[in-house]
């Protein structure tokens, strides 16, 4: 697969200094949506534990907490610095793939590979997202890019590089998981690689992922080990369907950029030659991949595989189409970048639309429709509170909690009234201040009115108004007066899963 050719002989654009420039006129774009474009629901909910950091959180590993942490001790409690570490981890994560394809195929691919990720969809425009899709990305990417260094240079020194990169990423997200089963693949199947089992830096890489994992099984094991019921528990839960593996292979294709797509899938049938013919680059770009993308079409067969999961596979897939391209005639070249160029345009398009909508015709069919009416809202429960004389906000929703602490941070503390377990990283409410009179907000969807008259004498509906976007109505907002409490007002904290 390795290229004699030279990153001179190259076109502008494949050089180093083109990739830099594309990629720094990225950055400067997502910085400038980041700061300027509302949360999306789960960042919301993410900014409280950036705020509480922890060992380990109900829903996830703490990683992207630690990020949205630094961010915060960096720029204060603002959207960017939530977002930060998630735009400028898609800069170091293209260096790690030119790395790693420049050593596959030489610099032609790598050059393209690094178009490719950026030109995806889901990178392109989710990547000022703060989820923990991010950090899990990057740390997949650079053991990766660890993997590689290895298997050119047969350094072992390297296998203590992708035990810190597993470790981090383990810390990231449980899929990172699928990568270990990967590794194992790639070293029981090219004979080469078995010399490895025997060699003390590889186990020392395990101890080093083991050691920096520790802290979420630390957490879950105080915690009765409720994260992994929460995520490992879904696992082929469920009738057996196939209604959702179309719309999961839709949605992979959509979001890594349909003509990608077309060159990734040209490029693993010429791959799966190489790799069954024992070859050692050729089957650590596949066999890393192939156990969590099995996991994905499994779990598609019982439940619906959100669009975010397959993240951690688009830099391998992106490295694949590139070296597809690279390797192929003038024609392929003209393909990719058409490739590029689509990518690169719907990118900036979808950017400038996430903070100046061009148009609110889509309603919720359009994909920012979470970004939008917010501050509208929080004004309109911040007259409602002042009306009713309120000393808190109550919710039942972890969207909504999270959307509305921002909001109304500088003057009402906001509590979710069940699954208590997602806020155990941070102080309780105080129970004196929930004596007095308070506000209930939820969508119209998710009117849960009758908790209410359980726990409090008075329950007044006072307001009803939409969450819009150019006078489009997105859902409808309910804002309900509560008081004289009849009991405890939140639920007890339950190591269970929230329905």
């Amino acid at each position: 697969m390795i290229s004699a050719e030279r990153p001179g002989d190259l076109p502008l654009l494949l050089r180093p200094a083109g990739l830099a420039l594309v990629v720094l006129a990225l950055t400067l774009l997502k910085l400038w949506s980041g700061t300027n474009a509302h949360f999306v629901e789960d960042e919301a909910y993410y900014r409280l534990w950036g705020l509480n950091p922890a060992l380990g959180y109900y829903d996830h590993p703490p990683m992207i907490a630690w990020w949205i942490h630094a961010g915060q001790w960096l720029l204060g409690d603002t959207v960017l610095a939530v977002r930060l570490f998630v735009i400028l981890s898609s800069v170091v994560g293209s260096l790690a793939l030119w790395r790693s394809a420049f050593l596959m195929a030489g610099p032609r691919a790598a050059g393209w590979s690094v178009l490719f990720l950026n030109a995806s969809l889901l990178v392109g425009i989710g990547g000022i997202l703060a989820t923990p899709d991010a950090p899990s990305v990057l740390f997949w990417g650079l053991a990766f890019w660890a993997l590689t260094e290895l298997s050119v240079s047969r350094n072992a020194v390297w296998w203590l590089a992708v035990g810190v990169f597993a470790g981090l990423g383990l810390a990231s997200k449980y899929s990172v998981l699928f990568l270990g089963a990967g590794i194992v693949l790639w070293l029981l199947w090219v004979p080469e690689n078995r010399r490895w089992l025997a060699c003390w830096q590889l186990w020392a890489g395990g101890a080093l992922a083991l050691l920096l994992f520790a802290p979420v099984l630390v957490w879950n094991h105080a915690h009765e080990w409720v994260s992994f019921y929460k995520q490992f528990g879904r696992a082929g839960r469920g009738t057996l369907t196939a209604k959702y593996v179309g719309e999961f292979l839709g949605g992979f294709i959509g979001l890594l950029n349909p003509l990608i797509a077309v060159a990734a899938g040209a490029g693993s049938w010429a791959l799966l030659r190489k790799a069954g013919r024992r070859d050692p680059l050729a089957s650590l770009l596949l066999l890393t991949s192939l156990p969590f993308l099995v996991y994905l079409l499994y779990h598609s067969l019982h439940a619906r595989v959100q669009a975010n999961w397959p993240a951690p596979l688009f830099p391998a897939l992106a490295l694949i189409a590139a070296v597809w391209v690279a390797q192929g005639q003038r024609g392929r070249a003209r393909f990719g970048a058409v490739a590029v160029a689509l990518g690169l345009a719907v990118t900036g398009l979808v950017q400038v639309h996430a903070v100046h909508p061009l148009t609110g015709a889509f309603a919720r069919k359009d994909p920012t429709f979470q970004l939008r009416g917010w501050p509208e809202v929080g004004a309109e429960i911040k007259a409602q509170a002042e009306k009713a004389g309120a000393a808190y906000v109550l919710t039942t929703s972890y969207a909504l909690t999270g959307q509305l602490d921002y909001l109304l941070h500088d003057r009402l503390p906001v509590a979710q009234m069940n699954e208590r377990i997602r806020y155990v990283m941070g102080p309780a409410p105080d129970p004196s201040v929930l004596a007095g009179t308070g506000l209930y907000v939820t969508t119209n969807r998710r009117d849960n009115a009758g908790l209410l008259r359980e726990r409090f004498a008075e329950v007044e509906l006072v307001d009803d108004f939409p969450r819009q976007v150019k006078g489009v109505e997105l859902e409808r907002m309910r804002v309900y007066r509560l008081a004289d409490p009849l009991g405890p007002v939140l639920d007890p904290v339950e190591m269970t899963q929230p329905e």
